[in-house]
């Protein structure tokens, strides 16, 4: 990856250019500079409708990107917590592991309950 080149380029780049340009020059070049909403509340909404719809994928990406926003550690555990009783308690059990391993780099599950 090029000091230039934006996540999405380096996903997509060659093969999906369009959706690479949009990701790009309009989501995170428009949307996300938008002055309506501060980019830490983008990135609350962002990671919680990620929870919601169940798209742990993503969801790394956005964790680090929040935190960048000024999102803490403690109020993004916080908000999914809030969520697993409005998404379902699966998903929200899924995006705390994707968001403890991101977040601590940790994935060590020795000693937990299940």
């Amino acid at each position: 990856m090029t000091a230039h080149e934006s996540s999405a380029q380096q996903l997509l780049g060659g093969f999906a250019d369009k959706l690479v340009s949009l990701t790009d020059d309009v989501l995170f070049a428009d949307v996300w500079e938008r002055p309506e909403l501060a980019a830490r509340d983008r990135s609350l909404l962002t990671i919680a409708a990620l929870v919601a719809g169940g798209n742990t994928e993503q969801l790394p990406f956005h964790l680090s990107l929040g935190q960048r926003n000024g999102l803490t550690k403690a109020e993004i555990v916080e908000a999914i917590t809030h969520l697993a009783f409005y998404t379902g308690w699966p998903r929200a059990m899924s995006a705390i592991t994707t968001a403890r391993t991101t977040l601590t780099g940790s994935d060590d599950t020795d000693g937990e309950r299940r």
